[in-house]
């Protein structure tokens, strides 16, 4: 929508125009002296009908200048189109999203929309529906295996996020659980924000047996850099398993090591999280909404863009060719014959 900044300086509008009323023309008095008044001269113009053909120049004479004025006027008022209100990111949590990718995700005992799925997806689902709802949080995705890989920086841009988890795949980073790792990875990265609200939720479905650093190290490194850990333990008590002697029960999740995820999130100040099934693994997510919340109010800009130049230039334009038009070709030319 249009808007004016200086909307008061239109009412100099009718300023020409009570001048004109109101004053007398400047004239010097050499010009007065040597003046011949008549003081019947509009009754004989009348009678000669050249008054009715002055009045009408006179008005042709006022009409470029008043353009012109009302030009300035609207220049002068800062005319802009404000655009549509865009909202303003939020300064929320730096939050960092560590996603186990080792072989054992592949293990298929969760239930996704009533059909048999591995861990990895149900993830991917849940995770779907937790990502857009950070609104104004800064996210950021690591994956690891046998290695850890920062995938996605802390980021405003939570499509990304969500895109770049929804290309992961089982395997990518390796076989292997390096836990310490990813949180050392984390951390790494999560120290180097303002420390208001530094937040990491970590994800897996076994115990640490890759990489440089143990988790208990890293957990403290993140306790002393004011580092919040939330653990996430995945996978199913127990599913049936058919095999040429019947069905047998097992346990899946006999490797995950549930105590020393615990303890990462009791010393960093968080909570540990048992998921068995992805109705569970969605409430955590929920409940992770609450423990962290977004912020609420959201702030909103509406850019503007100046359009003064546009009556300005107008206005320049305008008056070049008023002047040309008092002093142009013609009147040179008839200047330069009367000097001849």
């Amino acid at each position: 929508m249009l808007e004016f900044q200086f909307l008061w300086i239109l009412i100099a509008l009718p300023l020409p125009l009570l001048v004109y009323r109101f004053t007398r023309p400047a004239s010097t008095g050499a010009e007065q002296s040597a003046a011949l008044h008549i003081p019947f001269y509009h009754a004989l113009s009348s009678m000669a009908g050249e008054h009715y053909v002055e009045k009408e120049q006179n008005h042709r004479r006022l009409l470029l200048p008043s353009l012109i004025w009302v030009l300035l006027l609207i220049a002068a008022s800062r005319p802009v189109w404000v655009g549509d209100p865009v909202e303003l990111q939020s300064s929320g949590r730096d939050l960092m999203m560590a996603v186990d990718l080792s072989g054992s995700m592949e293990q298929e005992d969760m239930v996704l929309n009533g059909r048999t799925t591995n861990r990895l997806a149900a993830t991917k689902s849940v995770m779907n529906d937790f990502i857009p709802r950070r609104r104004g949080d800064r996210l950021g995705l690591i994956l690891f295996g046998t290695q850890a890989y920062l995938q996605t920086p802390l980021t405003f841009d939570r499509q990304t996020v969500k895109t770049l988890m929804d290309e992961s795949a089982i395997g990518m980073a390796g076989n292997y659980t390096a836990i310490g790792d990813a949180l050392g990875l984390a951390v790494k990265h999560l120290r180097k924000r303002p420390a208001d609200s530094r937040v990491l939720i970590l994800l897996t479905d076994g115990a640490n047996t890759a990489g440089e650093i143990s988790p208990q190290q890293a957990a403290q490194i993140a306790r002393d850099e004011g580092i919040k850990i939330y653990t996430i333990g995945l996978g199913a008590d127990e599913m049936i398993v058919r095999s040429l002697f019947g069905n047998r029960r097992v346990n899946p999740s006999a490797d995950l090591d549930e105590k020393t995820l615990r303890e990462m999130a009791e010393m960093t100040g968080g909570r540990y999280f048992r998921a068995r099934n992805t109705e569970e693994l969605n409430q955590i997510y929920a409940l992770l909404d609450q423990l962290e919340p977004t912020p609420q109010e959201a702030q909103t800009f509406r850019p503007s863009k100046g359009l003064f130049y546009w009556p300005l230039g107008v206005a320049l334009l305008l008056s070049l060719i008023a002047a040309f038009l008092k002093t142009g070709p013609t009147k040179w030319w008839k200047q330069e014959r009367a000097d001849t």
